[in-house]
């Protein structure tokens, strides 16, 4: 398979949480495939900053402020992506929220705040993004970021666990509507990759001990999801909806 299959030129793109981490990266990583990609977030400054740095190499980006949690900003920002780049038929629901305490010991506005995020914020991204989609007629893909924690547990972070959790499932649930629509939704989800998110947490003995689990024995690097990623968003996947793509160097199978 060569790497010129995975082209998406001409191809217009939304990624949510866009300013930082793996968002960031995922848009340099469909720009660069050739994508038009708009940038969604609520730091504007940074997608700008980031804008530049697609421009700079020819591609096309388009800074968008967006509040995925709030369904008037997702319409707002949805259709200025789609006025701006033409019509979407990427999205890649990234945007998420975490939150480390035992679970007896979170508040109800940190619980909240994760599953707003992580899962009613990819609900609502999908279904805006889709409902274009359908008006239009061309089909689209629909890459959710879940985690392997939403595959397995672990401690001090239940309510990312069940948001993610709740994601793939909600992934499998719009793949059976959305399919006779042509429009794919699937979901990727990365093992121990550092971000800013998990970055102190790495660091330390917790870090360590994930080392030691993982039979790649190391962490992940944001490079090593862009396969994945590119098979979704790419033709290249135009009969998998409905699936799940690990990428956690084995962890998940311990």
């Amino acid at each position: 398979m060569s790497s010129g299959q995975f082209h998406l030129d001409g191809k217009a793109a939304v990624v949510t949480g866009a300013s930082s981490g793996l968002g960031r990266h995922f848009a340099l990583t469909l720009a660069r495939a050739g994508a038009k990609v708009a940038l969604a977030a609520r730091r504007l400054d940074r997608l700008r900053a980031l804008a530049r740095e697609i421009e700079a190499f020819d591609g096309r980006a388009l800074a968008v402020a967006l509040d995925v949690t709030d369904a008037a900003s997702v319409a707002a920002a949805i259709a200025a992506a789609e006025t701006e780049l033409g019509a979407l038929s990427i999205v890649v629901n990234n945007a998420g929220a975490a939150r480390t305490a035992p679970a007896l010991e979170i508040a109800e506005a940190d619980w909240d705040r994760v599953i707003d995020t992580n899962l009613k914020g990819a609900w609502l991204v999908a279904q805006e993004t889709a409902r274009h989609m359908r008006r239009l007629g061309h089909g689209g893909s629909i890459i959710n970021i879940a985690s392997v924690l939403g595959l397995v547990a672990a401690s001090g972070v239940a309510p990312y666990c069940a948001s993610k959790a709740g994601l793939i499932h909600l992934t499998r649930a719009l793949a059976v509507e959305l399919a006779p629509h042509d429009i794919r939704v699937n979901a990727l989800a990365p093992g121990y990759i550092e971000t800013d998110m998990n970055r102190d947490f790495l660091a330390g003995r917790g870090g360590e001990a994930v080392r030691r689990r993982i039979p790649r024995r190391r962490l992940g690097e944001a490079r090593d999801l862009d396969g994945a990623l590119l098979l979704l968003a790419s033709d290249l996947s135009r009969y998998m909806t409905g699936s799940v793509i690990t990428v956690d160097g084995g962890y998940s199978v311990l």
